[in-house]
């Protein structure tokens, strides 16, 4: 059985300019790139022929240099945006063909976005922010008042709804918007480079937070950063964007171990690829010790790391009771030398 997933879109455009359907066009025929768009009809490509799907639960991250298009593409999944061409599937739902008030529904009820910046309002407490959404879809105060102590509760502001925004710090702030975009339990959360304006302690801190409350939660997120190790860090999938479009979408183990163009593989060269090797990727076929400590082929590099540390000679690899091979020390220390030249 097939499941529709949460979010889809499928060759996606957006052309700004007036002459946005002359341009579209001739770059759908191969005829224009983004720079010769901008010479030829004096348009800016945002997005193009961007295609993906977010799977229900996972954290989807979107990366790129700033002017990528990263945040013009979230964008459209809302509706924020009127895509030049292209499909928006939310829910299996086509965005593009809601009505007003079908639209107000969707982005009320089943979407959440945080924002850079929270733009909260100077003249509500804490908790009526939070509960904005909420008050925005015609809850009952009880309800609205319970939510919101709920989702602060959550992103560790408990006991700060009475206070206003200017009493708390950016991080604090952030986290508010957090809350606000989880108060109304959203299916799906879209979240614009969240942290990227917090000091890297407060920023961790955050993204451990929100790692936490996502598995809690099962939400399915699309979140864009320009940061390589947040994207990492956060995203069961990445999809890395160049120019208005997407040059690379996999796990960030494929990223960083196989990267498809040499863009992609700059991209990732300061990145140490040793977290994300296997134990598959480096075995031997040399013979094994019937004493030799047995790991399972897809056991990450440093858990092999602590078992040499324990005193083993070379390490067993086993799918079940079948022998794939061996991992000596040698092994081990001709991969970490390779990752320390690539970096």
């Amino acid at each position: 059985m097939t499941t529709t997933p949460p979010v889809h879109c499928k060759n996606l455009w957006k052309i700004f300019g007036a002459r946005s359907a002359e341009a579209l066009a001739a770059a759908q025929a191969g005829k224009v790139d983004k720079e010769e768009a901008l010479k030829q009809f004096g348009c800016v490509i945002g997005v193009a022929d961007a295609s993906f799907t977010v799977n229900e639960g996972e954290v989807f991250c979107i990366m790129g240099l700033s002017g990528s298009g990263k945040s013009t593409v979230i964008r459209h999944v809302n509706r924020l945006i009127e895509p030049t061409a292209g499909q928006v599937h939310v829910e299996g739902r086509d965005v593009m063909a809601l009505n007003a008030t079908e639209l107000r529904n969707v982005r009320a009820r089943k979407i959440g976005m945080v924002f850079q910046h929270m733009a909260l309002w100077p003249h509500k407490t804490i908790a009526e922010n939070v509960a904005f959404g909420l008050e925005v879809q015609n809850s009952p105060r009880n309800k609205r008042r319970s939510a919101a102590e709920e989702a602060l509760q959550k992103v560790g502001l408990g006991g700060w709804g009475e206070r206003y925004p200017d009493q708390l710090s950016g991080g604090m702030q952030q986290r508010v918007g957090l809350a606000r975009a989880m108060a109304a339990d959203p299916d799906i959360l879209l979240m614009d480079e969240p942290f990227s304006a917090l000091d890297p302690l407060i920023r961790k801190d955050l993204q451990d937070e929100f790692l936490k409350l996502s598995r809690e939660m099962k939400k399915t997120t699309l979140f864009i950063t320009h940061d390589l190790d947040e994207a990492m860090r956060m995203g069961n999938r990445i999809a890395i964007m160049k120019d208005g479009r997407i040059v690379q979408t996999g796990t960030p183990e494929s990223i960083v171990l196989r990267p498809e163009t040499d863009y992609v593989a700059r991209f990732v060269q300061s990145i140490s690829t040793l977290k994300y090797i296997s134990a598959a990727e480096i075995m031997t076929n040399k013979p094994v010790m019937p004493n030799a400590p047995v790991f399972g082929p897809s056991t990450p590099l440093p858990a092999l790391l602590d078992a040499f540390k324990q005193g083993a000679d070379h390490l067993a690899i086993k799918d079940g009771e079948t022998v794939l091979g061996r991992i000596g020390q040698a092994d081990v220390l001709a991969t970490v030398q390779s990752d320390l030249a690539r970096v």
